[in-house]
C-alpha cells in the first residue's frame, strides 16, 4: 500500500531576522510565538503556532549542520496561504490599520476545497502571504 499523506504538521521559512518576522506573524496574523530548545546542543528555535500547525522560523544564515534544511535557502521566497474565519473586508481593514500594504484582493482563487476569497500582502522579507476564507464559510 502506498503512503498517503493526510495533513500538514509544520513548515520552515527562512528569514533575515527571526525576531522581526515572529513579531509580524504574531501581530498581523495572530500566531502564537514559541521559543523552544531542540536539544542535542543546538541553538533555540522559534515557532509560530496556529490551529494544529506550526511554522518554524529559521534564520537564513543558520548553520546547515545545526539546522538540517532545504538545498536552496533564501529569505522572502515563500508563498503561503492561510485560512481565516474573518471576512475579506475585515482582512483588508486589519491590514490597512496595521500599515501592511495590500498586493491584491479580495479576489476569488481556487483552494484545496473550493473557492477562496483571498487578500494578498507580503511579510517583512517579501514572501507572499495569502489570507483567505472559503466562500461557503467552511473552516
Amino acid at each position: 500500500m502506498p503512503v498517503k499523506i493526510h495533513a500538514l504538521d509544520h513548515i520552515v521559512i527562512n528569514v533575515s531576522d527571526v525576531a522581526r518576522s515572529a513579531e509580524w506573524y504574531r501581530k498581523i496574523l495572530g500566531m502564537e510565538v514559541r521559543v523552544f530548545d531542540p536539544g542535542q546542543g543546538k541553538p533555540t528555535r522559534t515557532s509560530l503556532i496556529f490551529g494544529n500547525q506550526k511554522i518554524n522560523v529559521r534564520p537564513r544564515d543558520a548553520d546547515t549542520v545545526e539546522w538540517f534544511t532545504a538545498d536552496h535557502v533564501a529569505a522572502g521566497s515563500d508563498d503561503l496561504c492561510f485560512l481565516t474565519g474573518a471576512t475579506p473586508q475585515d482582512v483588508v481593514a486589519h491590514l490597512k490599520a496595521s500599515g501592511v500594504a495590500i498586493e491584491e484582493g479580495p479576489v476569488a482563487k481556487q483552494g484545496a476545497r473550493g473557492t477562496l476569497r483571498s487578500v494578498y500582502c507580503r511579510d517583512p522579507d517579501g514572501s507572499l502571504i495569502e489570507i483567505s476564507s472559503y466562500e461557503d464559510g467552511a473552516d
